[in-house]
């Protein structure tokens, strides 16, 4: 039986027993897609970022009233906007679509709507539902609350979210302290997976130069090795949002405008492209494309056009999405939040069973004894412990065993380090080595005891390998 149907077999008890809103609505959430907040501070890119994911305008990148408000984004078979209120009603509300946006017609003050939900035919949702939430530290105490109160477990009501991707642009203090928040107390438990970190707007961080990928790629390095911020939010990406969402959706017409810019002599363009501000008063239509691609884009994009590295839209586009850093931050998403749903999804229903069984019945002692027994919270667990600097061991072990944990993803090949094209043989190969090198780790009389207990956990997930690897 799998962590998940442990979860959903308990879940179905407590509800025999209680019928607790609570629970069912937990029951139900196990078997929905995983839900990844997108959260950071006001003017962080969070919206910009949720379509480029997405691949489509949808959240709208403006000032707006509904950008006050929790915003759910979920596949659907037909485009629907439903607003829940916070007197626990809900109804559907009208919307139409500006420049691919939604924009939504609330018909009521904002602070009456506990949130959106925004149905929207993508099969990128199938597996996941995008939340955007307003910034936190914002002018607003109100608007940052609602994040706060939204991703924190409040009072009796756990966490609404799984996981989070969390936007930074200069690393502040108020960062970390939102992450410890949003790990709360299950961080003792270890839950540094469910945080990937986003440095945002990075084109910027290089002052739009053309090697600004480049120098935010070192800033997001840096980030990751700080002790404090890898304790919470181990990966850091650089992404230029609006790269990545003008990638999923150039239009014909803007790359006819990009293309006649590049026509034009060498030294005009020099000219044209010193500052945002002198190519946005160049026309209405050069402003447009500014507004869409970012002065990066723009600049970038007209070098790919006069050296021909491009010849069409189509061309351009992939070129936008490739320099923006959107795949990787794809490739990570899989790895630390699609490919751990059920483990992260469990642990979610687990935090609202603790907060609804009496303590010490036997549902609590059964929900106790998944928490304590299953091998993927014991991975979890470790990896804080990892990361937190309280393992023993060498720079070379760690850095394995947080790979064997995990740390980097739960394909196969992501824990033994091989690229994702490896052959089940390869795999296999590599798989038993490993095992038997954290076998002689854990029973070498000179290893510490807890990193005998580390090595052990290891093994085990070598064994699991092996196992997955003869059932492929």
């Amino acid at each position: 039986m799998t962590l998940l149907d442990q979860v959903r077999r308990l879940l179905d008890q407590a509800i025999a027993a209680s019928r607790d809103e609570r629970l069912i609505d937990a029951r139900r959430r196990v078997d929905e897609p995983l839900r990844v907040a997108i959260a950071g501070k006001v003017k962080a890119g969070k919206s910009t970022l949720l379509n480029a994911l997405v691949g489509e305008e949808l959240a709208p990148t403006d000032a707006g009233e509904c950008t006050r408000i929790v915003t759910w984004y979920a596949d659907g078979r037909t485009y629907a906007v439903t607003a829940y209120l916070n007197d626990g009603t809900a109804e559907p509300r009208p919307f139409t679509r500006r420049g691919g946006a939604i924009e939504i017609s609330l018909g009521r003050p904002a602070d009456q709507v506990e949130h959106l939900e925004v149905r929207v035919p993508s099969s990128r949702l199938r597996q996941h539902t995008l939340i955007d939430t307003p910034g936190i530290a914002s002018l607003s105490t109100d608007v940052s609350l609602r994040t706060m109160a939204f991703l924190e477990a409040e009072g009796e009501r756990a966490a609404q979210t799984d996981a989070v991707i969390y936007l930074l642009r200069h690393m502040h203090g108020s960062d970390v302290r939102f992450l410890e928040s949003f790990h709360g107390d299950g961080l003792s438990s270890g839950t540094p997976v469910n945080a990937v970190g986003v440095l945002s707007r990075a084109d910027e961080i290089g002052g739009c130069r053309l090697d600004a990928m480049e120098a935010a790629g070192r800033v997001a390095t840096r980030y990751a090795s700080d002790e404090r911020l890898r304790r919470l939010c181990p990966v850091v990406v650089p992404v230029a949002g609006l790269l990545g969402a003008a990638g999923a959706t150039l239009r014909e017409e803007e790359y006819r405008i990009l293309a006649a810019i590049a026509a034009e002599p060498m030294d005009q363009v020099v000219e044209l492209l010193l500052t945002a501000d002198r190519f946005a008063a160049s026309g209405a239509q050069r402003a447009h494309v500014l507004q869409r691609l970012g002065l990066f884009g723009v600049r970038l994009s007209i070098r790919l056009i006069r050296e021909k590295s491009v010849t069409d839209s189509a061309a351009l586009a992939k070129a936008l999405t490739d320099h923006s850093g959107i795949d990787r931050l794809r490739e990570v998403f899989a790895a630390q939040f699609v490919g751990r749903s059920e483990v992260l999804k469990a642990r979610s229903a687990l935090a609202v069973l603790d907060e609804c069984l009496p303590p010490g019945s036997v549902l609590a002692a059964e929900a106790e004894r998944i928490r304590a027994s299953a091998h993927e919270f014991v991975e979890l667990r470790l990896l804080h412990q990892l990361r937190s600097g309280r393992l023993p061991g060498t720079d070379e072990q760690l850095a394995e065993m947080d790979l064997l944990l995990g740390g980097a993803g739960g394909a196969a090949y992501s824990r033994l380090g091989l690229p994702s094209d490896a052959a089940g043989g390869r795999i296999a190969a590599a798989a038993q080595e490993a095992l038997v090198r954290w076998q002689n780790i854990a029973e070498h009389p000179f290893s510490p005891r807890e990193l005998k207990t580390a090595a052990r956990a290891a093994a085990r997930s070598c064994e699991g390998i092996l196992v997955q690897n003869q059932q492929g």
